[in-house]
């Protein structure tokens, strides 16, 4: 049989086809939050739920379960074939668990669950976006319960496979327990080992946002950012999207404090950075793509919690911080800068988190939502069960809610099973940025220097350029790392940091 008539070519060529629909519906779904007048919010669904729905068909057509088979014998003994092949399967099997009028009925609800949250946001009433709420938690339900008939296990965990392939809720209970018994005395302790920092004195008209998106950009290209396949936007909740040779950063501007712009542009990066490094031999193949959400968000914590909140990069960010507003003063050098990175507080907003605080952010979500899809609770009553706990965790209540469950996009828009892939991917970065140290000399100096290439070198040998040649988070990581994903690398990181020697 020659290679184009091979069972293994057909298919390659045909996910060729359906990874392209997929990058266009990405940047369909930037679009929507950039630069999409609220009143194409409807038509807008119906383009996305026509390319589901084109997918679908394509992966739904007689002889594909066959043909998956047949190709096995194909792909013996070449690792990236082989691991291509799987995931084809993998996709297959989820994308076609859920009959069409589910996949665009629940394509229909996020739209307009989205645009409800974008309104309820701006009003600070829970009460406008709930009955869209109701309606999507009921049709996500459903999916998950299609998906959990074929995939088996529990309709949380098909959930979570749609972002963490093979996470189960055993193994994302054992990790936040671990940190859940762990993190409130350590957070008592750091807080009283931590010195107030001093507040840089704005200049009189605050941080302009000229000036915050001028510090952004040239730290972007610094770590190696491609702004002729990439782009920075606003929008109402910081993002990294597009495709790997088109990749779309957003974030927001506070013109009274600078630094939330600046870690969220620092956090996008990473995840840009990643995208860009997958391997373009298998561009638009499913072993291209990246191995979970929670080694995407290793990536883009290592970058902002463990390089970019760093007394080192504290070195080299401050002069630039004093150039690009104007600073003079107490407040200003790299060592306030470095204790301002570093102040822990318990905060209402995740995404503005210390990384002490984090998980317990996360921690609220993930038990939120696990009740959510059981039906233990309604959505009527998320306000107040998120404020309850909130208080449980950290100790502290917000007084709207914009400052409570609406200040995340991600259940609006129907990204539900992806909050746990944070904390393991907090984790995943202290063991990645641990291996990093150990095998690049002088890492720390070099990011001192704004030398971040041998990093990034290290991350794209170790991590990006596989894509998703292993099977899991777990076998990338050991792959890496030489240990299988743990909490212990993140609990001694944050010992390190925040407690006295």
């Amino acid at each position: 049989m020659s290679p184009t008539d091979s069972v293994y070519a057909g298919l390659e060529a045909r996910f060729a086809r359906l990874g392209a629909l997929g990058e266009a519906a990405r940047v369909l779904h930037w679009d929507s939050a950039v630069n999409m007048p609220s009143g194409g919010a409807a038509a807008r669904a119906e383009q996305l739920a026509a390319l589901k729905l084109v997918r679908r068909d394509m992966l739904a057509e007689d002889g594909m379960a066959g043909r998956l088979d047949e190709a096995a014998a194909e792909v013996a003994g070449d690792p990236w074939r082989a691991a291509n092949l799987r995931e084809m399967r993998r996709i297959w099997r989820r994308e076609t668990a859920v009959d069409a009028d589910l996949l665009v009925a629940r394509t229909r609800a996020e739209s307009a669950c989205e645009m409800a949250w974008r309104r309820a946001r701006a009003e600070n009433d829970f009460l406008v976006v709930r009955s869209r709420l109701e309606e999507l938690v009921d049709l996500v339900r459903r999916t998950g319960e299609a998906m959990a008939a074929v995939l088996g296990g529990s309709v949380y965990e098909a959930l979570m496979d749609a972002f963490e392939p093979g996470a189960t809720t055993a193994g994302v209970d054992e990790l936040f327990d671990d940190l859940a018994g762990f993190l409130p005395g350590f957070l008592e302790r750091a807080l009283d080992a931590r010195r107030d920092p001093p507040v840089p004195a704005a200049p009189a008209e605050g941080y302009p946002v000229e000036a915050q998106r001028a510090l952004c950009v040239g730290l972007m290209k610094r770590l190696g950012f491609d702004f002729d396949r990439g782009r920075l936007d606003t929008s109402l909740h910081p993002f990294c999207g597009g495709v790997p040779d088109d990749i779309r950063i957003t974030t927001r501007y506070d013109p009274g404090d600078f630094s939330q712009a600046l870690m969220g542009v620092l956090h996008e990066t990473g995840h840009a950075l990643y995208e860009a490094g997958l391997p373009t031999r298998w561009r638009r193949q499913p072993v291209g793509r990246a191995r979970g959400m929670a080694m995407h968000e290793s990536q883009s914590l290592l970058i902002e919690m463990q390089v970019c909140r760093s007394r080192e990069f504290a070195a080299y960010l401050a002069p630039l911080i004093r150039d690009a507003f104007s600073g003079a003063g107490a407040g200003w050098d790299a060592e306030a800068l470095g204790r301002h990175c570093l102040r822990i507080r318990r905060s209402l907003v995740r995404v503005d988190s210390d990384e002490v605080t984090y998980p317990s952010h996360v921690l609220l979500r993930y038990r939120l939502e696990r009740a959510m899809i059981a039906g233990d609770l309604r959505a009527a009553d998320l306000p107040g069960a998120w404020s309850d706990g909130l208080d449980d965790l950290l100790g502290i209540r917000p007084e709207t809610d914009r400052e409570g469950c609406l200040q995340d996009i991600h259940w609006y828009d129907g990204a539900w099973g992806y909050f746990p892939t944070y904390t393991m991917g907090a984790a995943a970065a202290a063991q990645l940025y641990a291996a990093a140290r150990s095998e690049i000399a002088g890492l720390p100096e070099a990011v001192a220097e704004g030398a971040f290439a041998p990093l990034v070198d290290w991350l794209r040998d170790s991590v990006h350029s596989k894509g998703s040649l292993f099977p899991s988070t777990d076998a990338a990581l050991e792959a890496a790392t030489g240990e299988r994903l743990s909490a212990a690398p993140f609990k001694a990181h944050l010992a390190r940091r925040y407690l006295p020697c």
